[in-house]
């Protein structure tokens, strides 16, 4: 790795991006033309410290996470990411492996849906990008960091999500989710990743155990649902859950809308509001 010319690039290209192209609000005392360290960090979701130490060549060996998160915070079209890859002297990311690329046409529609609640998690249901309303809606997501970022651990062992769920439905969520995380286990056999998150969860929860050794398949999930949220400003919402797959990459995106002209429409623009000044704050 040329971790002084990798360092050099992320500097360059940090510098050439325009805040408002992704989304970050321009104050009347801003200076940088591009997004300032911190705003990268927060998009890549990695502490400002390790960008600081990468940037200035002290940090060597970034995974392929790391990479693959700085080349979507900073937009890189296929060329570049691929040299970005090789600065840090790795390989892109081939199809015997989860994705968690985000392509240019993709973000661009995430870009259009700006003011609505969005996440997107790869095959592993690892979270790759939350957008801001979403963030506002169901709690920052910006300083998670591993196993945090994974939902089928947050359902299973870690503290969930503002999603409020009956006893038989949180169930069949945990159940579905493990069985589709058995499915994306069979489909990239190589994947290290997904090894290590499948023996984390055997050692620390025995009902993704009794889920993982069960030969039944659950019936499919409806993609699109209801969700009851529990906000702690504007209290319960009900909202529409709709879940995409885009196939080339196999990742997931997660919409949540709101019938219009109704008290949670009302409430869910509420949440967005006050979620956001107090992410910003």
């Amino acid at each position: 790795m040329d971790s002084w010319e990798f360092g050099h690039t992320v500097r360059r290209w940090r510098d050439r991006l325009a805040p408002e192209t992704v989304g970050v609000p321009i104050g009347n005392r801003r200076r940088a033309t591009g997004l300032r360290r911190e705003e990268l960090a927060s998009l890549a979701s990695i502490s400002v410290d390790y960008l600081t130490r990468l940037e200035q060549g002290r940090a060597t060996s970034p995974s392929t996470q790391v990479v693959e998160s700085l080349a979507r915070a900073l937009r890189l079209p296929d060329v570049e990411r691929e040299y970005l890859f090789r600065l840090a002297g790795l390989a892109p990311p081939g199809f015997d492996v989860v994705s968690s690329r985000v392509t240019p046409s993709l973000q661009r529609l995430l870009d259009r849906m700006a003011s609505t609640p969005v996440v997107v998690y790869d095959a592993a249901w690892y979270l790759i990008v939350a957008n801001a309303p979403y963030n506002a809606l169901m709690g920052d997501t910006t300083a998670w960091r591993g196993l945090e970022r994974n939902n089928v651990w947050r359902q299973l062992i870690g503290p969930g999500t503002r999603a409020v769920h009956t006893l038989q439905e949180h169930e069949e969520l945990q159940t579905s989710l493990v069985a589709d995380l058995r499915l994306t286990a069979a489909r990239y056999p190589k994947d290290r990743r997904v090894d290590n998150l499948v023996r984390e969860l055997r050692a620390q929860s025995p009902r993704f155990v009794e889920l993982w050794e069960s030969s039944d398949m659950p019936p499919p999930r409806d993609r699109s649902r209801h969700k009851t949220i529990d906000h702690p400003a504007v209290g319960h919402l009900t909202l529409d859950c709709d879940t995409l797959i885009d196939a080339s990459d196999d990742i997931r995106i997660t919409i949540y809308t709101a019938e219009p002209d109704t008290d949670d429409a009302d409430r869910l623009a509420l949440a967005i509001i006050v979620g956001t000044q107090e992410l910003i704050h």
